[in-house]
């Protein structure tokens, strides 16, 4: 679309504009609470999150060792849990007997809760970046093994069997056909695990840190600070999208030879 970009960006005013007429007292007749004032406590008002994040980022810029300390270990576990969930997935789907031995396993360890794991981590790794890290490695390795995994069971024999014919070896056959197979599948589990990242650091901030956004958080909703709050929620979400418009930028750059989407219906 022409004005895609227009239109998202008028959507995201719309709400914001909303969510203000309908927390602040007097501008409009509320019928869902008793009085103006609980729409507030509940859902915060919008001009003192943006005054929230002003002070932090600009006022006190405070927030900074808080937001790296978070950056660090969201990008921490997204980088090791990708790395060990692509390194697994090719060794099991490749290796029949290991993955056949393996599989009870690790449906096993997907199928639990991680997020419980995080005491145990705290306890193993101490209360700081360590644990946090951890908890996203979980987070991230499973959806990135299953992707690759997936991906390199669905690599066509056709080919498998043109590549042998011509005498390529097992490394050439995992550099120009597996490793090809495996990256779509790899980059469509990325744009997911970058928010489980997030998560990972942040659930593990708040049960025992001293920094982080997740603290920050934390802290405000022991005082019943709504407004800090959303100010931290819009905050993680907005770096969220960063770093997933990152990995967007790596996947088009690593996807080139990839036909695009109007270019394969034209053939």
């Amino acid at each position: 679309m022409r004005y895609l970009r227009i239109w998202q960006a008028g959507l995201l005013v719309a709400v914001f504009v909303v969510w203000h007429l309908l927390t602040t007292p007097g501008l409009l007749p509320n019928v869902m609470f008793e009085n103006d004032r609980q729409a507030a406590f509940f859902f915060g008002e919008p001009m003192k999150i943006f005054g929230r994040i002003w002070t932090w980022f600009v006022v006190n810029a405070d927030i900074y060792q808080h937001l790296w300390v978070t950056l660090l270990e969201t990008v921490l576990a997204f980088a090791i849990g990708t790395l060990l969930g692509l390194a697994f997935g090719l060794w099991l789907a490749l290796s029949p007997i290991a993955g056949a031995i393996a599989d009870p396993y690790i449906k096993a360890l997907n199928s639990m809760p991680r997020v419980i794991l995080a005491p145990i981590f705290a306890v193993w790794f101490g209360l700081g970046i360590a644990s946090k890290v951890a908890l996203g490695v979980t987070l991230v390795f499973f959806v990135v093994f299953f992707n690759v995994y997936q991906g390199v069971k669905e690599v066509s024999p056709v080919v498998l069997a043109n590549a042998r014919m011509l005498g390529a070896s097992q490394r050439q056959l995992l550099r120009h056909v597996y490793l090809p197979s495996a990256t779509s599948w790899v980059f469509s589990s990325l744009h997911t695990s970058v928010g489980l990242a997030f998560v990972g650091a942040v659930v593990g901030e708040y049960l025992g840190s001293s920094r982080g956004v997740g603290y920050l958080i934390l802290q405000a909703e022991g005082a019943f600070d709504i407004n800090t709050v959303m100010a931290g929620i819009l905050v993680l979400t907005a770096f969220a999208l960063v770093l997933d418009a990152g990995v967007g930028r790596i996947e088009r750059r690593l996807m080139r030879w990839q036909p695009a989407a109007g270019e394969t219906e034209k053939l």
